[in-house]
């Protein structure tokens, strides 16, 4: 690399302490000028940054006063990503944003108009897009290796508890204060990578996504949130290929992300710990790194093509634009979100969690069987609106 690569961080708690201690730790082509953040101190680095001389500001704002980033990686709230993104551009940075893009699609539009008028890259996090892995899988979806695809799905059931929806104002809300658009929930957060990598695995290039014809969604809560913790959604491509994505916070266990993709010629599966698998309808297997070994590719690409100058990022604007289209439409299928009904609801005081009895169980069924649960006449299942989108 040519030089090191200067990077403000832009919030440096949550998401943001990974990259602090990646940037930390490993710093060899890269090193932190400036961090932003209204409480620092809450940071268990902050002490570290303190040592190290590593200026911290109040605002982004404030830090263009006093000083300049080749990078700037945005890991605040969703709400602020696209006026942070922005206005990190529009002061000669380069731009590494925290998924997902947006909780409002109009901003999309901005963002591109921004990032082409200063003639800087903008990134967007979503970890496995950016993974050799999966940059060759889909490379070989486009070249025809597997056949056209024919429908794909993924699942993923995460608990949280009381804590994680009680540690930020914005947590599970609809809205922030100034009505800005966040739409905080199980799909536009912790498990968005894994509906966000459908859509983009059916992208017509290496830098898209695909586009949808419809969405119909089972939203369903168990928490005291404004969005939802449990979703079931089926959505169909502009090409009729059909998309199963379900996840929960709401389950007491841990199941960790599957999917599993239907081409002509061959089905592509992944189950979380173990590499993903091409079998062919001849017998053979192909075989792609596990992409959670290395969920920080991002970042290293991101300062190489900073220091290198050019934009090939791959998961930018277009890629994750999407996935913002389809968290509005999930959420107009079903415009007035239910609660579980108060006999299924579950509470392990100690964990502070709450769960719904049996739902891990009904949800693993739906993916085994390509069903949603009104699709299996679960009593308690409600289904939404079609969105059409084109």
């Amino acid at each position: 690399m040519p030089k090191k690569v200067s990077i403000v961080l832009v919030g440096m708690n949550g998401y943001g302490s990974v990259y602090l201690k990646e940037l930390l730790s490993n710093n060899e082509h890269a090193y932190i000028t400036g961090v932003v953040d209204i409480y620092p101190n809450r940071s268990v680095y902050y002490d570290c940054l303190v040592e190290n001389d590593i200026p911290i500001y109040e605002s982004l704002q404030d830090f263009y006063v006093h000083s300049k980033a080749d990078l700037a990686i945005i890991s605040t709230p969703i709400h602020l990503h696209k006026e942070q993104s922005c206005y990190a551009m529009l002061h000669g940075s380069n731009v590494l944003c925290e998924k997902p893009a947006s909780g409002n699609p109009r901003d999309i539009q901005e963002m591109m108009d921004t990032r082409d008028r200063t003639g800087k890259f903008l990134a967007i996090g979503f970890n496995w897009s950016f993974t050799p892995a999966v940059q060759q899988l889909k490379r070989d979806i486009l070249d025809g290796a597997f056949g056209k695809p024919k429908r794909l799905k993924s699942i993923v059931l995460w608990p949280r508890d009381e804590d994680y929806y009680n540690r930020s104002s914005w947590a599970g809300k609809k809205y922030s204060p100034n009505g800005d658009m966040i739409f905080d929930s199980v799909a536009n957060n912790a498990t968005s990578h894994h509906l966000h990598h459908l859509l983009y695995l059916l992208g017509p290039t290496l830098d898209t996504s695909c586009q949808l014809k419809d969405v119909t969604s089972e939203l369903y809560r168990a928490n005291k949130i404004e969005t939802f913790d449990t979703c079931a959604v089926r959505l169909h491509t502009k090409d009729e290929v059909e998309i199963l994505y379900f996840a929960s916070h709401a389950v007491y266990k841990v199941y960790q992300p599957h999917y599993e993709l239907e081409f002509e010629r061959a089905t592509i599966s992944y189950k979380d710990g173990g590499p993903i698998v091409a079998h062919f309808d001849d017998g053979s297997t192909k075989k792609y790194d596990d992409p959670e070994n290395n969920k920080l590719a991002k970042l290293q690409i991101c300062i190489e093509a900073t220091a290198n100058q050019h934009h090939h990022i791959l998961c930018g604007i277009e890629a994750a634009s999407t996935h913002v289209y389809s968290i509005k439409a999930i959420h107009e299928s079903v415009p007035d979100i239910p609660d579980f009904p108060d006999n299924l609801m579950m509470f392990d005081q100690h964990h502070k969690l709450h769960w719904i009895d049996d739902l891990d169980k009904i949800l693993l069924n739906g993916y085994e069987e390509w069903k949603l649960p009104s699709d299996m006449n679960i009593e308690w299942s409600k289904r939404g609106k079609k969105i059409e989108l084109i």
